[in-house]
């Protein structure tokens, strides 16, 4: 049992810092200015302080846990039955540790949604306190292609990357890293084929929302209106 306690209470301690930086970063932004923050704010630290409850149970539990190890003076005589009464007595002690830590996990992961979901409604109510790129009539369209998922990068060993959207299409890459730089879309791990799944990261399904695509107003030369000459006069 000690193996995969230790296994979960390091995952839950990396979810932590994980989510102090979050919350880090939200803090030291203009977040805090828009209506409604404070609740979503308070949420994340909820979620830190449940999160770190589960892995205090856990670790209880690695305490409580009765490792079958040789005592100072030897093993007793009946080293059989004292191990089935170590175990006897730990098992339920165990169970409620784990379920206590399972319900804490629990209340953290509801935490985390409710809070990315009143941050977005809170940025989309609010747009004047964002600072999202205005991205161009391109990227916008990549953005969107990027959004409906099953976009990859495949990077060969020989020649270019290649960028391929969810329906087969090829993306150019300029607004590709445009949108990368400005921290609209993110890449995944490598896969065992070597590509990279791409996603739309929260910032880039605001600029969805929140902008328009831009359009190029400039008239076209076919369209362009001819001065009439009137008495040798232009009107």
């Amino acid at each position: 049992m000690l193996q995969p306690l230790a296994k979960l209470v390091r995952a839950i301690q990396v979810l932590v810092v994980r989510t102090l930086d979050r919350l880090a970063v939200l803090n030291a932004s203009q977040y805090p200015t828009v209506p409604g923050s404070h609740a979503c704010l308070k949420g994340l630290g909820g979620a830190v302080a449940t999160a770190s409850r589960a892995a205090y149970e856990l670790a209880e539990a690695t305490a409580d846990n009765p490792l079958d190890a040789t005592p100072a003076d030897g093993p007793p005589a009946d080293e059989a039955a004292v191990r089935r009464a170590q175990h006897s007595e730990a098992g339920p002690l165990l169970a409620e540790r784990l379920s206590t830590a399972a319900h804490h996990l629990d209340l953290s992961a509801t935490l985390c949604h409710y809070a990315a979901f009143g941050i977005a409604r809170d940025l989309k109510h609010h747009p004047e306190h964002l600072s999202l790129p205005q991205v161009s009539a391109a990227q916008y369209k990549m953005l969107e292609k990027i959004a409906l998922g099953g976009t990859r990068r495949y990077t060969p060993i020989r020649g270019s990357e290649t960028l391929v959207a969810g329906d087969g299409t090829r993306l150019h890459p300029t607004p590709f890293n445009a949108l990368r730089k400005h921290r609209l879309i993110r890449l995944s791990h490598v896969s065992t084929l070597g590509d990279r799944h791409i996603e739309i990261t929260a910032a880039g399904q605001l600029v969805l929302d929140l902008q328009t695509p831009a359009r190029d107003h400039t008239t076209p030369l076919s369209k362009t209106p001819i001065p009439r000459v009137v008495n040798r006069r232009l009107r």
